[in-house]
């Protein structure tokens, strides 16, 4: 890997679907152990994995992965920390206030 070239490679993987009341997830396991680094992209190939409800499907696929430059995998790190950052400003909590809505008592 160049720091300004891009390289691209074949690999074997290994589609998981579950579409469960518990679960509801997609995952895609390199089969050759292939890591992906930042930067890097990975196209599954094939008709897309369809499971029904209560139903939990794996099928083997070839994916292409494109390699990342020097260069786009330095920006992605330096620019990832910031987009992860906007994510942490953002709160949930189970706080509703009622004002005028229906959270009014009656008394009779």
């Amino acid at each position: 890997m160049g720091f300004f070239t891009k390289t691209v490679e074949t690999a074997p993987c290994t589609v998981e679907v579950v579409h469960k009341f518990e679960e509801l997830s997609a995952h895609v396991r390199l089969d050759n152990g292939a890591v992906i680094h930042p930067g890097d992209t990975v196209q599954v190939h094939g008709t897309p994995v369809m499971a029904g409800w209560g139903e939990e499907v794996r099928e083997s696929r070839m994916a292409t992965i494109r390699r990342a430059s020097g260069l786009e995998r330095l920006w992605t790190k330096l620019t990832g920390d910031m987009e992860f950052m906007e994510l942490c400003e953002f709160s949930f909590s189970d706080e509703v206030s009622a004002s005028g809505t229906g959270g009014e008592e009656c008394r009779a």
